[in-house]
C-alpha cells in the first residue's frame, strides 16, 4: 500500500486534487482500478491534512457478471458506503444499437449516471480510477482514429454539472496496480466489460508494449511530453 500511497499522494498534491470538506464520489467498477483507487483513497483520508470523505457509486450495468453483492461485501470490509444503481447500458448499447465499437457510448452513458447520483449525494468531486497506461493509450487512440492531440485530464472542471471529476491514479503505472492487487490478494470481480481484450485501446496496449521492445523508455517519453505540452489544459 505505501508504493500506491506514494504515487496517489503525490498525483494529488501536484494538481492539488483534493480540498478541505470535499465529499468525493468513487466511480466503483469492481475491476483492479477502481478498487485500488478506492482502497487507496480510504487509507490517505486517515492521515491527509485535509479532510475529505469519500463514497463509492457502482452502475450495474445489466451484464449477467456484474455482482452487486460482491461489491457491497467488499465496500463494508473497506469502510465506505456504496451507492449502487441499475441502468440499462447493456440493453441500450448492445440490444438496441448493436454498436460496433461500443466502449464510448458505453463509458458515456455510466459517467452520466455517476454525475447524477454524485450530484444527489451532495460530492464535490468524482474519482475515476484512469492510471498512466489509460492515458497513454487515450493519447494514441485519440492522434491515430481523431486526429487530435489530447488525452484524459487529472482534474477537470464540468460545467454542466458544477463538479469536479479527479483522476489520482494517472501517474501509475498500471504494473504498480496489479502489483498491489496480486501483493495484497485483493479480490476483484473476474470480469467488468464484455469488451475486455477485444477493443480498440487493447489493440494500443498491444501496440506500446511492441514500441517498448526497441524503446524501453517509451511510456515514460510519452507520459513526459504529455506534461510538457500541458495537453488538454491538464486543467479545466
Amino acid at each position: 500500500m505505501q508504493r500506491i500511497l506514494s504515487y496517489l499522494r503525490k498525483t494529488i498534491e501536484n494538481y492539488e486534487l483534493i480540498e478541505e470538506n470535499d465529499k468525493i464520489a468513487v466511480g466503483l467498477s469492481g475491476g483492479k482500478d477502481s478498487f485500488t483507487l478506492l482502497m487507496g483513497l480510504k487509507a490517505l483520508q486517515r492521515f491527509y491534512p485535509k479532510h475529505f470523505e469519500l463514497i463509492a457509486i457502482a452502475v450495474d450495468p445489466g451484464f449477467e457478471f456484474f455482482n452487486t453483492d460482491f461489491l457491497n461485501k467488499k465496500c463494508n470490509e473497506i469502510g465506505v458506503s456504496l451507492v449502487v444503481e441499475k441502468s440499462h447500458i447493456k440493453e441500450i448499447v448492445f440490444d438496441i444499437r448493436k454498436e460496433q465499437n461500443p466502449c464510448s457510448l458505453c463509458a458515456n452513458l455510466r459517467r452520466g449516471i455517476i454525475n447524477s447520483i454524485a450530484i444527489r449525494e451532495g460530492c464535490s468531486k468524482i474519482a475515476l480510477g484512469h492510471n498512466q497506461d489509460d492515458a497513454l493509450e487515450t493519447f494514441l487512440l485519440n492522434f491515430l482514429y481523431a486526429g487530435n492531440l489530447s488525452t484524459f485530464a487529472p482534474i477537470s472542471y464540468m460545467d454542466r454539472s458544477k463538479i469536479t471529476l479527479i483522476r489520482p491514479l494517472i501517474d501509475t503505472p498500471e504494473k504498480e496496480i496489479k502489483k498491489f492487487i496480486k501483493r495484497n490478494s485483493v479480490e476483484v470481480m473476474p470480469k467488468v466489460c464484455p469488451m475486455d481484450g477485444y477493443s480498440k485501446r487493447e489493440d494500443m496496449k498491444n501496440m506500446i508494449f511492441d514500441f517498448e521492445k526497441k524503446i524501453p523508455t517509451i511510456r515514460a517519453n510519452m507520459a513526459g511530453a504529455i506534461k510538457r505540452a500541458h495537453i488538454n489544459g491538464w486543467k479545466e
